[in-house]
C-alpha cells in the first residue's frame, strides 16, 4: 500500500459492489446521497457512456461500474478529491473502465464532446452561497457543500449540453430546490420523468429528492414510491441495507 494514502486517508469498504474506496476525514467522505443516487440511476448495460459531474472522490463512478461495461468519465474541479479518485480507480483495477479529469464542469463539454453521452448523474453543491457555517469548514467541504465554483445552473445546463437527445440526467438534490430545478431542467430541454424522496424516518418530511430527466422528452412524470432510511428503532431498513451491504443482513 505504499503511496496509497496520503495524511489521515482511509481505505473504505463499498460491500456491495466489493470495492474499495479512499477517504479523509479533513477532505471528503461519501455521504448516502451519491449511494442513492447511484442507486436511483438508469444504468446502460452495455452501450453507451456515462459522464458523471462533480464527481468528488469518484464514489458514483466507483458504485456505477459494476452494473455496466460502457466507459465512465467522472469531472472533478479540486486537484486533491481528482487524485483520490484516480488512486482508487487504480487500486481496484478499473482504468480501462472509469477516467478521472480534473477539469471545470463549466468549461468540460468542448473536451468531452457536446450530445455525445447516454447519461449524466450529477451530486451538486446544495447551498446557494457561503454562509456562517463556512467558518467551520475547510475549503474542500466549502466548495463541495456551497455554489463556489459552480451554481445548480451550471450543473444542469452542462448536463444537457452533454447528453444526446434522449439520453438521461439524474440528480440528487435536497427536497426545498426542487422547483428551481425542475424549472433549470426544462430551460435547458431536460424533461423531468421520475421523482423520488427520501425521508430518514417515515413519519420525518423527507431531507433529499432525486430527479431523473429525459433530454427532449415527452411530458409526464412519474413519483416512485419514497425511500424510508430508518425504521422506528433508528436502524437502516431493508431497501437501504440491501443497497448498501448487497444484501438484507
Amino acid at each position: 500500500m505504499v503511496n496509497l494514502l496520503q495524511n489521515d486517508e482511509r481505505l473504505d469498504h463499498l460491500l456491495a459492489e466489493n470495492l474499495r474506496i479512499i477517504q479523509s476525514p479533513s477532505v471528503f467522505s461519501f455521504s448516502l446521497d451519491a449511494v442513492l443516487l447511484a442507486y436511483f440511476t438508469s444504468i446502460p448495460a452495455r452501450k453507451g457512456s456515462i459522464v458523471d459531474l462533480c464527481s468528488g472522490n469518484g464514489i458514483i463512478p466507483l458504485l456505477i461500474s459494476k452494473h455496466t461495461e460502457v466507459p465512465i468519465i467522472g469531472v472533478e474541479i479540486q486537484p486533491r478529491l481528482a487524485d483520490m479518485a484516480k488512486r482508487s480507480i487504480n487500486y481496484n483495477q478499473l482504468e480501462s473502465k472509469i477516467q478521472i479529469i480534473e477539469h471545470d464542469l463549466r468549461t468540460v463539454v468542448p473536451l468531452l464532446g457536446k450530445e455525445k453521452h447516454t447519461i449524466v448523474t450529477c451530486n451538486p453543491p446544495y447551498f446557494h452561497s457561503l454562509d456562517r457555517s463556512l467558518k467551520n469548514q475547510n475549503e474542500h467541504y466549502a466548495i463541495a457543500r456551497h455554489e463556489i465554483m459552480c451554481t445548480l445552473e451550471d450543473t444542469i445546463k452542462t448536463a444537457s449540453e452533454l447528453l444526446k437527445q434522449g439520453g438521461k440526467a439524474s440528480f440528487v438534490h435536497r427536497p426545498d430546490r426542487l422547483l428551481d430545478i425542475i424549472s433549470l431542467m426544462q430551460r435547458y430541454r431536460l424533461e423531468p420523468k421520475r421523482i423520488q424522496f427520501v425521508h430518514p424516518l417515515a413519519n420525518r418530511d423527507a431531507n433529499m429528492v432525486l430527479i431523473e430527466g429525459i433530454k427532449d422528452g415527452k411530458r409526464g412524470i412519474k413519483y416512485l414510491a419514497p425511500i424510508i432510511v430508518h425504521d422506528d428503532q433508528g436502524e437502516y431498513t431493508e431497501i437501504v441495507r440491501e443497497i448498501l451491504y448487497g444484501e438484507v443482513q
